[in-house]
C-alpha cells in the first residue's frame, strides 16, 4: 500500500509539474503582456521598463527555473494589472466559485445516479426511455446555450429570477441549475451503461437462481460492482468544479475563478492565470487520488494487488 501511494503521488507531482511548465511556455509564446497592458502605441521606453520590471527580458528558461523556484517558496507571483499577489485574487474569488459548483456537484450526483440505476433496471421501458432522451439533451446542448435558455425563460419571460450577478441568494438558481444539469445527464448515461454491464454478469445470474431475492441482487453485487466506473465520473466531476465553471460564471457574470481567470488570459495577467491553472490542475490530481483510494474500499481485489 505504501508503494502504491509513493507512485500515485509521484505522479500527481509529474503533472503538476507538467501543467506548470506548459502553461508557462504557452502564456509566454502567445503574446507580449507589455503590449496589452500598456498600450501598442506606448513609448519604447516605457514598454521595455515594463518588460524589465517583471523580467519579461530575460531569457525563457531563466525566467522559468525563476517561477518554478518561487512556487517552490510558496510565491505564486503578483498580478500585472494591480500588483497584488496571484495568490490572494484568486482566493477572494474561490467562495464564490464554490457557491455554485458544490451545489451542481449534488444535483450532478443526487439525480444522475438515482436516474441511471432506475433507467438500468427498467430496461426498455418508458422510464428508462425518458432518462435517456434527457441525459441525451442534457449531454449534447453546451451550457452556455442552456444558460441563455433559462435566461431567457426564467428572466426575462416569467421575471422569477435574476438573470446575472450575485446580488441575492436567487441569482445562484440558474447558474447552479445550469451547471447541474449537464453533469447529472453524463452520471445518468455512465451509471446505466455500468449497471447494465454488471447485471449480466454470470454472478448475478447465479445468486438469482440459488433464490436470493432481487432487491438483494441489486444491493448486493449490482451496486457496488457498478460503482467502479461510476465513482471514476464523480471524481471527475469533483476534480473539475473551477475548470467546469469558466463559461457558465461568464454568461452569468458571476464573480468566481471562472470568470477571473477569463479576465486575466485576455490581458495576459501571467501570473494569475497560472495560478488558477495550478488550481484547477492540483484540484484534479488531488480528485484522481482520492479516486484510487477509494477503489481498493469498493474492490477488494484491488487492495489485494497492491
Amino acid at each position: 500500500m505504501i508503494r502504491f501511494l509513493a507512485l500515485r503521488l509521484g505522479r500527481a507531482l509529474l503533472t503538476i509539474a507538467l501543467v506548470v511548465t506548459f502553461a508557462f511556455v504557452v502564456l509566454r509564446l502567445s503574446g507580449d503582456p507589455a503590449m496589452l497592458i500598456l498600450n501598442v502605441d506606448a513609448p519604447a521606453e516605457a514598454i521595455a521598463a515594463f518588460r524589465h520590471a517583471w523580467g519579461l527580458d530575460r531569457p525563457l528558461w531563466v525566467q522559468y527555473f525563476a517561477y518554478f523556484g518561487n512556487i517552490l517558496h510558496g510565491d505564486l507571483g503578483q498580478s500585472m494589472r494591480d500588483g497584488r499577489p496571484a495568490a490572494a485574487l484568486v482566493m477572494e474569488r474561490i467562495p464564490a466559485t464554490l457557491a455554485i459548483a458544490l451545489p451542481a456537484l449534488l444535483i450532478k450526483v443526487g439525480l444522475g445516479i438515482p436516474a441511471g440505476v432506475q433507467a438500468a433496471l427498467r430496461r426498455g421501458s418508458l422510464t428508462d426511455r425518458l432518462v435517456m432522451a434527457a441525459a441525451v439533451a442534457g449531454f449534447t446542448v453546451p451550457s452556455f446555450v442552456l444558460g441563455l435558455v433559462l435566461v431567457l425563460v426564467f428572466a426575462v419571460k416569467l421575471g422569477w429570477l435574476p438573470s446575472g450577478g450575485q446580488d441575492s441568494p436567487l441569482s445562484a438558481v440558474l447558474p447552479v441549475v445550469t451547471l447541474g444539469f449537464g453533469g447529472a445527464a453524463v452520471l445518468a448515461r455512465f451509471t446505466r451503461s455500468a449497471m447494465l454491464e454488471v447485471l449480466g454478469q454470470p454472478y448475478i445470474r447465479t445468486a438469482m437462481a440459488k433464490g436470493v431475492p432481487w432487491r438483494l441482487v441489486v444491493r448486493g453485487h449490482a451496486l457496488p460492482n457498478a460503482a467502479i466506473p461510476t465513482v471514476t465520473i464523480v471524481g471527475f466531476m469533483v476534480g473539475s468544479l473551477m475548470a467546469g465553471a469558466v463559461v457558465v460564471e461568464s454568461v452569468f457574470s458571476w464573480p468566481g475563478v471562472g470568470r477571473l481567470l477569463v479576465t486575466a488570459v485576455s490581458n495576459r495577467d501571467l501570473a494569475v492565470v497560472q495560478c488558477i491553472l495550478l488550481l484547477v490542475a492540483s484540484t484534479m490530481v488531488l480528485s484522481n487520488l482520492l479516486v484510487d483510494l477509494l477503489y481498493g474500499v469498493l474492490d477488494p481485489r484491488l487492495r489485494a494487488a497492491r
